[in-house]
């Protein structure tokens, strides 16, 4: 590592100028000047990121503010996403990037945040109350970083007697339901109709890999997917022929196709693949982890998809396994729209995509308090979340900008040298007394209301009839 103690105290300045690209999005002088805090307390060293610790924390910092700043400030995301896409195009962007869906999901306490269900929490891998949302990552030889993000909002949450928490988390009234892949599926249509950032590739894993609505999606954008899907898929080796049946005497004419006489029917492809011939896999090393190279054997054949019970397009059926001990369950599948040309070395280093997206979320969670919100509403939701994005890519950027100083750094330490740098409050005696001072205000005043709505209750109890 060469990194100079100059290039260190130059970092502050570094995030000033990168917040400055951001201005015309905040069109507000205190929009502006809270948002730069934001940036500082998510990169600042302290244990949660939630509002007031950070607060605290900051020189300058305000509760209040802050607390206006995120859950009710009028400003656009849209606006900040396009600009932060730019950059990203500008510091990561190429030509054979990948786009990476994936679902983020947050454990919550209680039902009163936007989109809380009891779903599935892929944080804590079970069925737990939660938010869940979709995140689009870009990854690039250059780096990886959060592109985009929707949240998911259950079907449960569409039904008529739950608009009085529609109005209390302030959800758009012309919000319709989506599916997950139909929220993927719309940020990447997004990424292709802005044209500001090059990609070849959208990755995903079995979630969103099983809907070919999705995948027709990303094929008629002229793009390829690379996507993990269930072994039951079915497909054929070589296309089968299709027929119209014969008209019959009465009736409409027929305007269904089905295979022909004799033509056999698709397989699994967990089945088509223990069929392969040994010479059809190959030994590949596609990912280098802290415990070294991780070494996989690869197959890549062309199949016909089926849809619909009837062949569809002719793709890549890619299948990934330890060795040929390891049992076929545990092996992993894949379907590709790319070339027929593609080198099996490109469609085997796509298998290793899981890990850009894993990582980037684990940064924006362990350190920069992703996951550490306590606003309920959707406006607060996704301008935490954006702003969430804009701290992860600055962080990616010094580490590319540093990469020739120091090849090794990390995000998380790119993270603790701008600890050097970031205005932190001091607490001198009036301070922390002012301090106690407005936190039990604040606590009495939470207690009041508590006590508020026991006594609405114990009304509303004591009057209705038995």
């Amino acid at each position: 590592m060469n990194i100079a103690p100059r290039d260190v105290e130059g970092l502050l300045e570094k995030l000033v100028i990168y917040h400055q690209g951001f201005a015309s999005a905040f069109r507000r002088r205190e929009q502006r000047d809270w948002s730069c805090k934001y940036l500082e307390g998510q990169l600042l060293d302290i244990e949660r990121k939630s509002i007031e610790p950070m607060a605290k924390a900051l020189v300058g910092g305000n509760v209040q503010a802050l607390q206006q700043f995120i859950s009710q400030g009028a400003w656009s995301d849209e606006d900040v996403i396009a600009i932060h896409q730019a950059q990203v195009a500008h510091r990561l962007g190429q030509p054979d990037g990948v786009l990476i869906l994936d679902g983020c999901d947050f454990p919550k306490e209680g039902h009163d945040s936007v989109g809380v269900a009891r779903q599935y929490c892929g944080a804590l891998g079970k069925l737990a109350n939660c938010q869940a949302s979709v995140v689009l990552v870009y990854a690039s030889e250059r780096g990886a970083t959060l592109l985009d993000r929707r949240l998911y909002l259950p079907e449960e949450w569409f039904s008529e007697d739950q608009r009085e928490r529609w109005q209390r988390c302030g959800i758009p009234q012309a919000t319709a339901f989506q599916t997950r892949p139909d929220l993927g599926g719309a940020m990447v249509e997004a990424v292709c109709t802005s044209e500001a950032l090059p990609f070849r590739w959208v990755a995903m894993d079995e979630g969103y890999g099983k809907s070919p609505i999705l995948l027709n999606r990303i094929h008629q954008k002229n793009k390829w997917f690379f996507a993990e899907i269930p072994r039951l898929t079915r497909g054929w080796r070589r296309r089968p022929q299709v027929i119209l049946p014969a008209a019959s005497p009465t009736g409409r004419p027929p305007t269904q196709l089905r295979l022909a006489t004799g033509e056999p029917t698709s397989q699994r492809v967990d089945h088509l693949a223990v069929t392969l011939p040994t010479q059809a896999w190959q030994a590949f090393i596609i990912h280098e982890g802290s415990k070294g190279p991780l070494t996989v054997e690869v197959a890549a054949v062309r199949v016909v998809m089926a849809e619909d019970d009837l062949p569809g397009r002719e793709e890549w059926l890619v299948i990934r396994r330890a060795s040929s001990r390891q049992p076929v369950a545990q092996w992993k599948f894949y379907r590709s729209n790319a070339s027929a040309l593609t080198a099996v070395t490109t469609l085997a280093r796509l298998t290793a995509w899981r890990w850009p997206v894993e990582t980037v979320i684990e940064e924006c969670k362990g350190e920069l308090g992703f996951d550490h919100y306590e606003v309920r509403g959707w406006r607060g939701w996704h301008h935490h979340t954006t702003l969430t994005m804009l701290a992860h890519h600055f962080l990616v950027q010094l580490r590319v900008e540093m990469g020739n100083e120091a090849p090794a750094l990390t995000v998380s330490q790119a993270r603790r040298l701008l600890q050097v740098v970031l205005p932190k409050r001091e607490f001198d005696a009036p301070a922390a007394l002012a301090e106690i001072e407005r936190i039990q205000r604040q606590n009495y005043a939470a207690y009041r209301s508590h006590r508020k709505r026991q006594h609405r209750k114990l009304r509303a109890k004591s009057s209705s009839p038995n």
